[in-house]
């Protein structure tokens, strides 16, 4: 390293944090300014009438990820969260009637065996290719591949739901449950590639696992880390633009009119928003919505009274025919028949309810800047939850919900798109914004950016990021 520097962190996501951890362990002097009270980004917390809710990511995967970077700071995953492994991980649900049950030790469905090993595959070649460094376009990726086949064996060309057609033929609810992979980025399993088959192995093969306190645990151990290391987090600290000449960074100004000055600024904000009002930039701007956004969301945090018989930690429910509920996301309507997701993480921890209650997060997709009727579709849910048997309605205790209007207000992405940018395409990973922006000095980390969102990925983006810019100092 060429001598220490003072870098600015614009965010207190999962990111940016990561970031701000690796470079202050370096030795430079690294402030990170949040704008909200608590950092955290979308790893966030609602609590109500005795009643918690994790908010935005809702389970743990790839946990060596995290243990790595952990490592890095002189402690370790174990030493600072209480890990638990589900098992089962999931159970799914069909209007047929039809229930699986996704066990650690995987499941007898035909062809379940064959999807997952190939998924395998695809994630050994993406981990020291996709995930290895920054990506600038194709060459980025097949100048680490090993071998011709590494392309073909990341399987770029099928879409997901190609993919699973392939692997479960004439089983439609179980080519439904391998596409449901495409929502993890916030994608479309009729455009996403089936590259995305690899998340059914790292679930397999990695678990799924829950942080007891739930998922703001995971926040706190990433705050208590950083601050031990030595990273500055002001909170309720906005940056209100991005200080630069016509090629180097200088700085940020904040909303109170400070100034601070920093040789490196690492941006963990949406590409939209840092380009858009930070550093206003035409030419960056338009390259950034080359990228699809992913869907958004509407939220449901529903204090239930009572306990639900035959009820996991994490359950779907799956609509009718994915295939209409897609072709009602892409035309910007919402589905009348949505997939419904659930997380009561009171089954695993007690302390996420009060006694004999349970805590419900239900999630259904929604098209990214879609208007939402809070009582109406709060209403729909749970009468299509109704439907599949489960009926909370006259159990509630209380009610929260979050609209693509909320998610915009709160974390300034577009149209309140969860996961940044989608896969959607077989350009998308070659589109999404780079990790080194705009002017020398800035970098890109968090969902929008390179490799892309999820609590694993994002982490990821940090220490791709801090390689690119130890070298760029060097």
């Amino acid at each position: 390293m060429a001598g220490a520097r003072s870098i600015v962190v614009v965010g207190g996501g999962v990111g940016g944090l990561a970031a701000a951890i690796r470079l202050r362990v370096r030795g430079h002097d690294v402030t990170v300014h949040e704008r909200h009270d608590v950092p955290g980004g979308k790893l966030s917390v609602l609590k109500r009438d005795g009643f918690s809710f994790d908010v935005g990511p809702s389970l743990v995967t790839l946990p060596h990820v995290y243990d790595e970077l952990f490592r890095v700071a002189g402690t370790s995953l174990a030493d600072e969260v209480d890990l638990v492994r589900l098992d089962p991980q999931f159970r799914y649900r069909w209007p047929s009637g039809r229930t699986l049950d996704v066990a650690d030790a995987g499941c007898d469905v035909p062809g379940w065996a064959d999807f997952v090993a190939r998924g395998r595959t695809i994630w050994e070649v993406s981990e020291r290719t996709f995930f290895a460094g920054p990506m600038s376009g194709p060459w980025s990726l097949t100048r680490r591949m090993r071998r011709p086949r590494d392309l073909l064996d990341i399987d770029p060309l099928r879409t997901l739901h190609e993919a699973a057609e392939a692997a479960f033929g004439d089983d439609r609810e179980m080519a439904q449950w391998a596409g449901r992979y495409a929502t993890y980025s916030g994608s479309s399993p009729y455009r996403a590639p089936a590259t995305l088959a690899c998340i059914a192995h790292v679930e397999h093969e990695y678990g799924c696992w829950y942080p007891m306190g739930g998922l703001g645990a995971l926040r706190d151990a990433f705050v208590r880390v950083a601050e031990r290391v030595g990273v500055r987090i002001e909170c309720a600290s906005e940056v209100r633009s991005v200080i630069a000449t016509a090629d180097a960074v200088r700085g940020v100004q904040l909303a109170d009119g400070r100034i601070e000055h920093a040789d490196v600024v690492v941006a963990n904000a949406d590409a939209t928003h840092l380009y858009r009002d930070l550093l206003p930039d035409a030419g960056a701007l338009r390259a950034v919505r080359r990228a699809t956004p992913s869907t958004s969301g509407f939220v449901i945090c529903a204090g239930v009274r009572g306990r639900t018989p035959d009820i996991t930690h994490h359950g779907i429910w799956f609509s009718r025919s994915y295939r209409r509920e897609y072709d009602d996301l892409d035309a910007g309507r919402l589905p009348d028949d949505p997939t419904i997701y659930a997380c009561v993480s009171s089954v695993t921890d007690a302390s996420q309810a009060p006694a004999g209650d349970e805590n419900w997060f239900l999630l259904v997709n929604v098209p990214s800047g879609a208007a939402i009727d809070r009582d109406a579709a709060t209403n729909h849910v749970l009468g299509r939850l109704a439907d599949h048997g489960v009926d909370l309605r006259g159990r509630l205790a209380c009610t929260e919900t979050i609209t693509p209007a909320d998610l915009e207000r709160r974390f300034r992405s577009p149209g309140g798109s969860i996961y940044g940018t989608s896969s959607d395409g077989r350009r998308a990973a070659f589109v999404r914004p780079r990790n080194r922006g705009a002017r020398r000095g800035l970098y890109l980390v968090g969902g929008s950016s390179h490799p892309g969102g999820g609590l694993p990925l994002v982490t990821l983006g940090a220490r791709i990021v801090d390689e690119m810019i130890d070298r760029d100092l060097r």
